[in-house]
């Protein structure tokens, strides 16, 4: 391996890295707020990366009618549970909420599926479209249920995506779609070195909106109630945090990574219905790297998990994803003797 391979090794290893950057925020933000690990992830980028898609081939994008029948199934949900509390008088907000949001996205994909829209338009809706997924599948699946076990939420987390995948099958089918390019820019460094801008748009993406991210949790009054929730469910509820709340405003924020990241990937890779559990997985280990709690180590996990995966798969293209999920090995077995030892300095203190 010479020094220019392992500099486009590199290069592609942080754009790979970015990505995966974006998504493991998304989990550790939902885990934080929730104790879920939200396995379907990477189906939503995956959704998103389809409906551009559909946008450029001229159709309709099928996501539109995956989020209406999840609305439906949330407003049924939500008025059967006001019902059984005898808080009929708020159905109305309730329908608002489930089944009128969650339609202006359609609405604006269908209007957008006609010829002569701008791309950046398309990029816009095929974002928007996806964001109501994650809060949807919240209110179905997990808020019932929202106050069993890590190891619960974790198997009813992993049933949603193959649940998810199924519905992929059938609203995109089985065949792949990839995306033009967003830009087909080159920029020439010294020594003949190339980067496309594809590149470089992953990764400045992926630097502006951890910026974006950790604005939002150092300034704004959702960012602060986010992480109140994050640090103390009990203490947020006790100075009038809802919890319930948050919850779906962590999931929106999530859904909308999951968007963007499926626009920055459908141009470099081929995408099917399930190609998002993958990448999930590979975010999942950077979360895990991060601790499930830590922004910045996640940040540095993403990116070692990219070039990681570059350089496997350029030694072997076969064992790559073995690779790179052995990275959880040592990490794990790491934070095992520092649990061990904290355990032991809590009981001298204790005795």
């Amino acid at each position: 391996m010479t020094w220019d391979v392992a500099l486009i090794l590199v290069t592609d290893g942080l754009a790979n890295g970015a990505v995966y950057l974006l998504a493991g925020l998304g989990l550790v933000l939902i885990f934080s707020v929730t104790r879920v690990v939200f396995v379907p992830f990477g189906d939503i980028a995956a959704f998103a990366a389809l409906s551009l898609a559909a946008f450029e081939t001229g159709r309709v994008p099928p996501t539109i009618g995956m989020v209406a029948v999840l609305a439906a199934l949330a407003l049924a949900t939500e008025i059967g549970s006001l019902l059984r509390r005898g808080e009929a008088s708020r159905i109305p907000k309730a329908m608002l909420m489930w089944g009128v949001l969650p339609a202006i996205p359609c609405l604006l994909a269908w209007l957008a599926a006609r010829p002569g829209v701008p791309v950046a338009v398309h990029i816009a809706v095929a974002v928007l479209l996806v964001v109501p997924i994650a809060p949807l599948l919240a209110r179905v699946v997990f808020q019932p249920i929202a106050d069993a076990s890590v190891l619960v939420l974790l198997i009813v987390s992993l049933a949603l995506h193959f649940l998810l995948s199924g519905l992929g099958l059938l609203f995109f089918g089985p065949e792949g779609s990839r995306t033009t390019p967003l830009t087909s820019a080159v920029f020439t460094l010294g020594d003949g070195f190339t980067v496309s801008s594809q590149v470089v748009l992953m990764v400045g993406a992926a630097v502006v909106l951890s910026g974006l991210f950790f604005l939002v949790f150092e300034r704004t009054v959702a960012g602060k109630a986010l992480r109140a929730t994050a640090v103390n469910r009990v203490g947020a509820r006790l100075v009038g945090i809802r919890p319930v709340r948050t919850a779906l405003l962590a999931y929106g924020c999530a859904s909308l990574l999951a968007g963007l990241i499926g626009v920055l990937i459908a141009p470099v890779t081929t995408m099917y219905y399930d190609s998002g559990f993958i990448i999930g997985l590979k975010a999942f280990v950077a979360a895990i790297i991060g601790g499930l709690v830590s922004y910045p180590m996640t940040a540095v996990g993403a990116l070692a998990v990219g070039v990681v995966e570059s350089f496997a798969s350029f030694w072997s293209g076969a064992l790559k994803d073995v690779i790179v999920f052995s990275l959880l090995i040592p990490v794990l077995m790491l934070r095992s003797f520092m649990a061990a030892d904290t355990e032991e300095e809590e009981d001298e203190v204790d005795q």
